[in-house]
């Protein structure tokens, strides 16, 4: 059936040295040139098929197969199947009369290569076409199973012929060796297509998954990232091989040191769970936390990384924790002592002030309250707060005297972790705090120069930065100022700011002196002795008439305060049901006006360096006659009308300290 062709040279060496050698072993030339021709036509069709498939794969490969096996086996028809569930095969390759033509696919029953199903090589030398009238043309059919590494019959190879095909145990063996080739080639093909298909899978699952995932190089450059980690970074996916770690770093010191400790550990290929991370997507720069899982790759050569977006747990977190802080701080308001439950009077001096309140609390305008020391400004702040747009939020309160100049700035604005000796932890300021809501900045005359400066950013800007941080916060807070120092004179004497002071001074209420309002000291009489009198277990059914007279005459320097602080005394002091206050209870607090640098206008009726030395006298003698007791009810702070904190920094400022008293 394999033509024969004219020898080549090499093949006629070979064939004179076979030749010698049978000669030389005493064998007939006749029988050894046969062995020889033969031997030389199987290496010829050896040759054919190796050379035709050696450089093919694929779809490829089993088109040089058909086609070399039809010329070797010198048939018309060569064609390689694979097998369709139930009973169907469908063709890879099919050579027909000297060229490839369509793949197609057809019922295995009825056909020759049913026959081939069963698992054994089938050779029909002749009648195919009387045993199967559908293979009209066909004398001859060799056929062998394609069978898979674990034993399944994948498909079939097989020949046709139009004439008959003898049986030749060397044919049959050659195509069992090609119908094992092509069988392997089979079987790669479907474990390809199933790679292929699990790489799809995966591929999805990577691309498609809830958590962001990300492969980065030991160059931390990334190396792949799926959608969930481009949207949570604010990336395209064509920016995904410029990004690395150091693309998300934000300008926070705690956070850079994090990134970077977390970078570390991609290049030395160790295991990091759980850390927490503050980010800046690409696109906006809008802050971002995620919690993030690296682990390095079997190969090395990589890291896959995981992490989630945990931004809204954390801006949660962090609002809990304001909330929490107020909460802390409404307590602690709660747990002190105010001056009023409510605004006492009916004076046409105060109508007019609460005019004015009504007026401004609606608006978010920047109120500036005016008073001597004592005459309620923490009261109308509160006034203004409760009425106004911001009511359902917190009143944050920060005396800027009671502070020292290095804490003010702390206090107001918060400080990061280690920003100076002591900052173990960061700090939520009262700015973060009042966020929405309303400041209210007593003794805004106290506030240092530096600190001055950065107060009126906030005020022009709604922003601020942490001590010790360069993180750019946004605030939303309406400001309410108090103080009882002539700001226009400390203006002058280089100690405020006047900007400050335009800023703050939108809209300035000036609060009357008790001693301006006469008219409503019986109805605050009246109001401190409901307040008290339980407190201290006193019963009062009425006032004296005298002491009523003598309460209405005095000049009150210590105004509202000063009178809470009388009342309680004389309640103290009572056995009947009726209060009186004597004169020498009048004649222990200070006889003067406050000093010039506390009141709004000075009085031009004594030196300021008189009045200072006034003050000083008077509250040395009380601080001697309280043995240098400054709170509780005996406390100095109580007997001057004056709040400790207050009291201890006109202690400073006069310099008197108990060391430096000469009096034994």
């Amino acid at each position: 059936m394999i033509p024969r062709r004219a020898m080549d040279p090499v093949a006629s060496e070979a064939h004179n040295e076979h030749q010698g050698r049978e000669e030389l072993m005493g064998g007939e030339p006749d029988d050894n040139i046969a062995t020889a021709a033969r031997a030389l036509v199987d290496m010829e069709a050896l040759r054919v098929l190796a050379e035709g498939t050696a450089r093919a794969l694929g779809e490829g490969f089993f088109r040089e197969l058909v086609k070399s096996l039809a010329q070797v086996m010198n048939a018309e028809h060569a064609f390689v199947a694979e097998f369709t569930p139930p009973q169907r095969a469908r063709t890879l390759a099919y050579w027909s009369n000297g060229r490839i033509i369509d793949n197609f696919e057809y019922a295995v029953p009825g056909t020759p290569c049913e026959r081939v199903t069963g698992g054994d090589l089938c050779h029909i030398p002749s009648g195919v076409q009387r045993q199967y009238p559908a293979e009209r043309g066909i004398e001859g059919y060799l056929g062998t199973p394609l069978r898979s590494q674990d034993g399944r019959i994948l498909g079939h190879l097989c020949v046709l012929s139009k004439d008959a095909m003898p049986t030749q145990p060397r044919n049959l063996l050659l195509f069992e060796i090609f119908g094992a080739r092509a069988a392997a080639e089979l079987d790669r093909l479907r474990m390809e297509q199933r790679l292929r298909e699990s790489e799809l899978r995966l591929q999805d699952l990577f691309d498609e998954a809830p958590i962001a995932y990300v492969h980065e190089g030991l160059d931390l450059q990334f190396i792949s990232a799926n959608r969930t980690a481009c949207c949570t970074l604010g990336i395209q996916p064509e920016e995904v091989p410029q990004c690395n770690g150091q693309t998300f770093s934000p300008d926070a010191p705690d956070a850079k040191e994090r990134i970077v400790a977390a970078m570390a550990s991609i290049r030395s290929g160790t295991d990091t769970s759980g850390v927490v991370l503050e980010l800046r997507r690409k696109d906006n720069g809008k802050p971002l936390w995620i919690q993030w899982w690296s682990r390095p790759d079997p190969c090395g050569k990589f890291t896959r990384s995981m992490f989630l977006d945990i931004t809204e747990r954390v801006l949660m977190e962090r609002e809990h924790a304001q909330l929490q802080a107020q909460n802390i701080y409404l307590r602690e308001e709660i747990q002190s002592q105010h001056n009023f439950e409510e605004i006492i009077g009916a004076g046409a001096g105060l109508r007019r002030l609460l005019d004015q309140v009504r007026q401004v609390a609606p608006t978010d305008a920047t109120a500036l309250i005016l008073g001597e020391t004592g005459t309620g400004k923490e009261l109308i702040a509160r006034a203004i707060h409760s009425v106004s747009r911001r009511a359902d939020r917190p009143l944050i309160k920060i005396n800027c005297a009671a502070l020292s100049p290095g804490l003010i700035e702390s206090e107001l604005f918060g400080h990061e972790r280690g920003a100076f000796s002591g900052a173990i932890q960061r700090r939520i300021g009262r700015f973060e705090l009042a966020h929405r809501g309303t400041l209210f900045l007593d003794e805004i005359g106290e506030v240092p120069a530096d600190v001055q400066v950065k107060l009126l950013r906030v005020l022009q800007e709604r922003e601020f930065e942490r001590v010790g941080g360069n993180e750019i916060i946004k605030t939303d807070v309406r400001v309410i100022a108090a103080t009882n120092r002539n700001l226009r004179k400390a203006i002058l004497d280089g100690t405020f700011r006047a900007d400050l002071f335009y800023r703050l001074n939108v809209f300035p209420l000036q609060l009357p002196a008790l001693r301006d309002r006469r008219e409503d000291i019986p109805l605050l009489v009246q109001f401190f002795v409901q307040r008290h009198s339980p407190r201290v277990g006193r019963r009062i059914e009425a006032i004296e008439g005298e002491t009523m007279e003598r309460l209405t005459r005095y000049p009150w320097p210590g105004n509202i305060r000063e009178l809470e602080n009388i009342v309680e005394r004389a309640l103290i002091l009572t056995t009947s049901s009726v209060l009186t206050v004597s004169p020498d209870v009048l004649s222990e607090t200070m006889p003067v006006a406050a000093p010039a640098d506390e009141t709004p206008e000075p009085t031009g009726r004594a030196a300021p360096g008189d009045l200072n030395q006034v003050q000083r006298d008077h509250i040395l003698g009380t601080l001697r006659k309280t043995n240098w007791v400054i709170e509780g009810a005996r406390g100095a702070a109580v007997l001057l009308g004056m709040k400790p904190a207050t009291l201890r920094h006109r202690m400073k400022k006069l310099g008197i300290s108990r060391t430096g008293d000469s009096e034994s």
